[in-house]
């Protein structure tokens, strides 16, 4: 908790609000953010995420490190191909990318599925709102690049229809 640059210290400067502070922490983990900030009355609070995120470092923690080490050179120029591929489908949002409408339910798309334009592909929850990602266009689903429950960025790529 950090004064307004500028403010002259006061007697009657606020306590730490520690339900603020939980609510952005909260608020971080649900968009996948990695950095916010909240100001009331001339009191700022900033909330950062330094590293990866947890799901992140647990999935890699489960690997075998010799699997780790032989995918990640792979996928990296996997990914740079699949930014380039013109079926490449974006996400438009940042929040957490869900393959089905349910933890337990089938995924709307698998690889190999014949999509039409409009059938949704994914959803993206984002600030506790479900948005459903629909296909761009009809086609063929040639690779799924994102897992269930992953945090995406913006214009992240999501998958391929061709």
């Amino acid at each position: 908790m950090a004064r307004k640059p500028g403010s002259a210290p006061s007697a009657q400067t606020p306590a730490v609000d520690h339900e603020v502070i939980r609510d952005l922490a909260k608020l971080l983990d649900e968009t996948g953010l990695t950095e916010i900030e909240f100001e009331r009355d001339g009191v700022s609070i900033r909330v950062a995420r330094h590293g990866t995120a947890p799901a992140l470092r647990a999935r890699a923690a489960e690997a075998p490190l010799s699997a780790t080490a032989a995918t990640v050179p792979a996928a990296a120029p996997a990914a740079a191909e699949a930014t380039q591929h013109p079926g490449l489908v974006a996400s438009p949002m940042v929040g957490t990318a869900y393959l089905g409408p349910a933890p337990d339910a089938r995924p709307f798309v698998e690889v190999g599925s014949q999509v039409k334009a409009g059938e949704t592909l994914i959803i993206i929850e984002a600030m506790k709102t479900m948005n459903q990602i629909p296909a761009p266009r009809s086609g063929t689903v040639l690779q799924i690049l994102v897992e269930d429950g992953q945090p995406v960025e913006y214009g992240e790529p999501l998958m391929i229809i061709e």
